[in-house]
């Protein structure tokens, strides 16, 4: 099985079919307006080209959220995104957010100081949204989404997800064809929340092996036994799979718990566009 080709994409529909849904999903709750998180990264300046492209420049608030460690590349590739789309933007450094936090907890380890530093940027990031007027577009990739690596509430919190759909190989393609620069493309995926941190040597994975499997898993609906006979090892293929599986409450709204006859979100569920 050529698993790569599977995850080959028809790029130029797949970015025309992503400005027109941004368009639309905005439009039909009266937005023309965009506000997003502006990290440097590549999943961040995709989504800036893709509302640029969207609602115009003009229209599009890339709001830039540095900690007092955060590398001054990831600022610079920033700026550049900003300066070749010519986005309205803002730096607001949340050093002063979260420190005092940290000092109260003084035994707070890296991975819940990052959380905390996503959870402050979001604060921020809503705020924007009602000073703006635009809706908050997210920035997580489907492979991000689906192995949980992404903080609930923080950074895995938006209005519109126009990247959602995308595995962070397919997100690389899509960018490389909008322009996004050579430097991004170029530098290792890293959330930036510790000096040399980097996503693959957090999560222990690859991203160009991950989303194979993931490709093949959840896209082609291949039970565990099937993607081990296409040429991956079965200890990678269940470790993938239980990390799916154990995030999968970081995919769902909040469980409401059920005690009536007619719950939201159980029995009472309006069509998607009902009261636009």
């Amino acid at each position: 099985m050529n698993v790569e080709a599977l995850l080959l994409q028809d790029v130029p529909l797949v970015r025309r079919m992503l400005v027109s849904a941004l368009r639309a999903e905005l439009g039909r709750f009266g937005f023309k307006k965009a506000v997003l998180g502006l990290s440097g990264g590549l999943d961040s300046s995709l989504a800036a080209y893709l509302a640029a492209e969207a609602f115009g420049a003009e229209n599009v608030l890339a709001v830039m959220m540095p900690y007092r460690t955060s590398s001054p590349d990831s600022s610079r590739d920033a700026m550049e995104v900003i300066q070749r789309l010519g986005l309205r933007h803002a730096t607001i450094e949340i050093t002063d957010m979260v420190e005092p936090l940290f000092a109260k907890i003084p035994n707070m380890g890296s991975r819940r100081q990052g959380n905390a530093m996503a959870r402050a940027r979001m604060i921020i990031l809503f705020d924007q949204s009602e000073a703006w007027g635009g809706l908050v577009i997210g920035t997580s990739n489907k492979t991000e989404l689906l192995l949980g690596y992404g903080t609930i509430f923080g950074d895995m919190a938006s209005a519109v997800n126009p990247l959602g759909d995308l595995y962070k190989t397919q997100v690389r393609n899509l960018a490389r064809e909008m322009g996004v620069p050579d430097a991004i493309l170029a530098k290792p995926p890293s959330a930036d929340l510790w000096p040399g941190q980097t996503d693959e040597g957090e999560m222990g994975l690859t991203y160009a092996e991950v989303d194979k499997v993931l490709c093949l898993l959840v896209d082609e609906r291949l039970a565990m036994g099937e993607v081990v006979q296409a040429g991956f090892s079965e200890k990678f293929v269940r470790q993938v799979w239980r990390m799916v599986q154990r995030s999968q409450y970081k995919r769902l709204p909040p469980i409401i718990l059920k005690v009536s006859g007619r719950t939201a979100g159980w029995e009472f569920r309006m069509p998607r566009d009902w009261g636009t």
